[in-house]
């Protein structure tokens, strides 16, 4: 691609971005990757961390980025990738997030059901590629890991993925948590290959060590942060409801695409055979649900107007953490509570509260290991080679039980 005629766009996280023009300029201007402007990439963080307002669109422009600049790593170390493949793979990255839904992963299964946002994606990709006579082919087999050379759809979902590399250092740089700054340019640098795997070159040992620990922390201080769940547990818990009251006939308010998805029961088969389902999907962004909350906020159904305003004016669920699973009795003293203080039903209240598991995972050699190549042409996976991580501890299941609700006082409107 060297040869080709380039644009350029300048990231607060990258600096300036080359932008080639031909298929990658099509791409990033299709109606499909442009609404990515419109989807925030932290969903709800916002209300813990005022900065994190960036887009799903900024990400996806860094992960190409990052990608181009991977790609010419391996190059640079020997290894034959034709222009053609490096196109296809930015254009993979590029359009990897396209079928996220409103506020990323916040209402991926509350508006459709079965059907994950790479599912979506995929669906997508198929349809720009009919519109570009095939030019997506290769960028869809590698999405698919399909493709001969499966270094390509590790660069695309793996344990040292452009993707993980962009968001890790761009939500910690529009967050503020400075915990999260890994080195991305350093663990590109030190990347190789071997038996048409990734791997990193024992030099790089540290930046992996580093970006792994970058990860947990980033986890529990940003992406699982109490106040961010309880925020979405609370949207998923509008969404709930206004499903429920369509389903019982009543008429709502909101715009066509959002009514579309809270009258019908969408799932992976409608996705599949309804090309109505996915252009209702592609018309929704941020923006309708923040229409609908608006419009909510002076519903009759006093369940969906407190929550509604809640979400408007940051009256958030209180959540509580617990070392082990809430019982059924606490849950129903809380709706009991809730029930007598709103004059609502106990079925009703239900909607007021949530109580589930938060977990995550680190590092799972079983998912998709990170191999350090050493000089002498042997490789060992990194919780074998680093006498720093506590591998056991990345790897364990770290789950936390929880207790959302609304709060008692805070809604009471003038």
């Amino acid at each position: 691609m060297s040869n080709s005629k380039r644009k350029i766009v300048n990231d607060p996280v990258f600096g300036f971005v080359n932008i080639p023009d031909g298929l990658i300029f099509r791409l990033i201007n299709h109606p499909y990757v442009q609404r990515l402007n419109r989807i925030k990439q932290l969903g709800l963080a916002f209300y813990v961390y005022p900065g994190a307002v960036h887009t799903r669109f900024h990400h996806s422009l860094g992960a190409m980025h990052l990608m181009s600049e991977a790609v010419n790593q391996l190059r640079t170390n020997g290894h034959q990738i034709t222009d053609e493949e490096e196109e296809s793979a930015m254009a993979c990255i590029l359009l990897h997030d396209t079928g996220h839904g409103p506020f990323s992963h916040v209402l991926e299964n509350a508006l459709v059901s079965g059907v994950s946002h790479e599912d979506i994606s995929l669906l997508l990709m198929n349809r720009i590629n009919a519109e570009e006579n095939g030019l997506l082919d290769t960028a869809i087999a590698i999405f698919r890991d399909e493709y001969p050379k499966r270094f390509l759809h590790q660069l695309v979902s793996g344990q040292l993925d452009v993707d993980r590399l962009d968001y890790l250092r761009r939500d910690s740089f529009f967050t503020g948590v400075t915990e999260g700054n890994i080195g991305s340019a350093r663990i590109i640098k030190m990347l190789n290959l071997k038996d048409d795997r990734l791997v990193v070159e024992a030099k790089g040992i540290y930046s992996i060590e580093n970006f792994l620990m970058a990860r947990r922390l980033m986890y529990w201080q940003v992406y699982l942060h109490k106040t961010a769940v309880a925020a979405e547990k609370m949207l998923i818990s509008a969404m709930s409801r206004a499903k429920f009251l369509a389903a019982q006939g009543v008429k709502l308010e909101a715009c066509p695409a959002l009514l579309y998805f809270l009258y019908k029961e969408v799932d992976k088969t409608r996705f599949l055979t309804e090309t109505e389902a996915i252009d209702n999907y592609a018309a929704m962004d941020d923006n309708d649900i923040w229409c609908a909350l608006k419009t909510w906020t002076q519903s009759p159904d006093r369940v969906l107007a407190l929550l509604a305003y809640g979400l408007v004016n940051r009256r958030l669920f209180k959540i509580e953490y617990f070392s082990e699973p809430v019982s059924q009795k606490i849950i129903d003293e809380k709706k009991a509570s809730l029930s007598k203080r709103y004059n609502i039903s106990a079925d009703e209240a239900a909607f007021l509260v949530s109580s589930d598991e938060i977990s995550t995972n680190m590092y799972s050699e079983a998912d998709d290991s990170i191999d350090i190549l050493y000089r002498d042409g042997t490789t060992k996976d990194i919780s074998v080679a680093s006498d720093m991580l506590n591998i056991q501890l990345l790897s364990k299941k770290i789950g936390k039980y929880y207790l959302c609700y609304l709060r008692d006082s805070v809604f009471e409107k003038a």
